[in-house]
């Protein structure tokens, strides 16, 4: 089956940048719709920003003007670019997708990637 490959978190002072990406496991399957989530012990987990299938965007308050979410269509990946990153943004970052596809071209499902840490420190 398909499962999302989450990459690029990591340790980062405050004020740097990060950049995580978001595909699929395999190319029978093609990513439409996307959301970030994070999630902090004890929190529930939030979107931070989506990308819908015609790329319209959405944001938290607290991170617009410094993340930006965007897609590339032929390496059927998406992005979240994190810029002037802050210690409250410490959490473990999720990508959630709705893929199409599969050997039928017709499956449509909804999966979560495995999670990558994001951690803003001094």
């Amino acid at each position: 089956q398909v499962q999302l490959v989450e990459s690029g978190g990591g340790l980062v002072e405050p004020g740097g940048s990060l950049r995580l990406s978001c595909a699929p496991s395999t190319s029978r399957f093609s990513i439409t719709a996307v959301g970030w989530y994070r999630q902090t012990p004890g929190k529930q987990r939030e979107l931070v920003a989506s990308i819908d299938s015609g790329s319209g965007t959405n944001y938290l308050d607290s991170v617009k003007g410094r993340f930006t979410i965007d897609r590339d269509n032929a390496k059927n990946t998406v992005y979240l670019q994190m810029d002037n990153l802050k210690p409250e943004d410490t959490a473990v970052y999720y990508c959630n997708a709705n893929v199409e596809g599969g050997r039928s071209g017709l499956e449509l499902l909804n999966i979560w990637g495995q999670g990558t840490q994001v951690t803003v420190s001094s």
